[in-house]
């Protein structure tokens, strides 16, 4: 090889690790600008719940050089440190609505993991035929109920409930919340299943096992991140939940959401209130997506290349 091949391999060398290092240089700024953008409301939410009222107006965003921070929201709550160790009105009706807020979505959302689950396996594993419905037709069957918009739920849900004693209930909002987010749950647990080779049921039925056993026994450890992901969602959507909480409750059952849009007063919005009220809002779900990010990311992959 002679000295003027060697340098021109030397020069597209160079040329393609600059044009290597500039293509991700570009993909790493655009993911840095969207994290920041994603990232932006909740360092808000989180810095003005430590503001002053003029802080809130000037629109002062970093702590110490716009603004000094001070407990003024969280001490409207009872949850400041000179505050937390005496007795509070609003810390005990913030710690009665977060219970509420824990019991409804934890119930509901594993409720409909256990439904949805068995619902998919069945769809992803057995032929049905109901009238002209096979099991894609009963599948988006399940979808197109997210299609309607609550309002329109609103009245027959107000009716049902008022007959059958559930207003102002947790059970009632449990059997709501369970309602509203299975036919998700059945959609991500049927990729799931899908994603399972029949191979395995069959090799565990040779070895004596039944369906059930097969299931519990084979298919549902494989399955386990998928589910992880669907409870993770099912939980976030039925934590954040207002509209059907401020309609069906009132006084013993209310949720968080309800609180948080309820930090108005005579003179206004009582903005550090709320953004204090909505930090301890989403602290639990960001604890439990860190905790089980790599079931989510597991559980959201599992099924997408088959």
């Amino acid at each position: 090889m002679t000295e003027t091949a060697i340098f021109k391999d030397s020069a597209a060398d160079r040329s393609f690790r600059a044009k290597w290092f500039a293509n991700r240089l570009v993909v790493y700024g655009v993911l840095i600008l969207w994290a920041v953008i994603c990232l932006f409301p909740i360092y808000w939410t989180i810095t003005t719940s430590f503001k002053m009222a003029p802080n809130v107006m000037q629109g002062n965003m970093v702590p110490w050089v716009d603004f000094q921070p001070k407990w003024l929201g969280w001490k409207s709550l009872g949850l400041s440190p000179d505050t937390i160790g005496t007795e509070s009105t609003v810390r005990d009706e913030f710690v009665k609505r977060f219970l509420n807020s824990s019991i409804t979505a934890l119930v509901s959302s594993l409720l409909a993991v256990i439904l949805g689950s068995l619902a998919a396996y069945g769809l992803s594993r057995f032929s049905y035929k109901f009238l002209w419905m096979k099991n894609d037709d009963i599948s988006f069957f399940f979808l197109s109920q997210l299609i309607l918009p609550p309002v329109v739920l609103a009245l027959p849900f107000l009716v049902l409930y008022k007959e059958l004693a559930l207003l102002d209930t947790t059970i009632g909002l449990i059997l709501l919340y369970t309602l509203s987010v299975l036919p998700i749950v059945i959609w991500i647990m049927r990729d799931q299943f899908a994603s399972i080779p029949t191979e395995l049921e069959e090799a565990a039925m040779v070895d004596g096992l039944g369906v059930w056993g097969a299931f519990f026994t084979i298919i549902l450890p494989i399955a386990l991140p998928g589910m992880v992901a669907a409870f993770i969602l099912s939980l976030v959507l039925t934590w954040n939940e207002y509209f059907f909480a401020a309609l069906l409750t009132s006084t013993h059952s209310n949720t968080l959401p309800v609180m948080v849009a309820s930090q108005t007063g005579s003179q206004g919005i009582s903005w550090w209130s709320m953004a204090a009220l909505s930090t301890a809002a989403i602290l639990p779900l960001v604890i439990i997506g860190v905790v089980l990010e790599r079931f989510i990311i597991k559980g959201m992959a599992a099924g997408a290349v088959k």
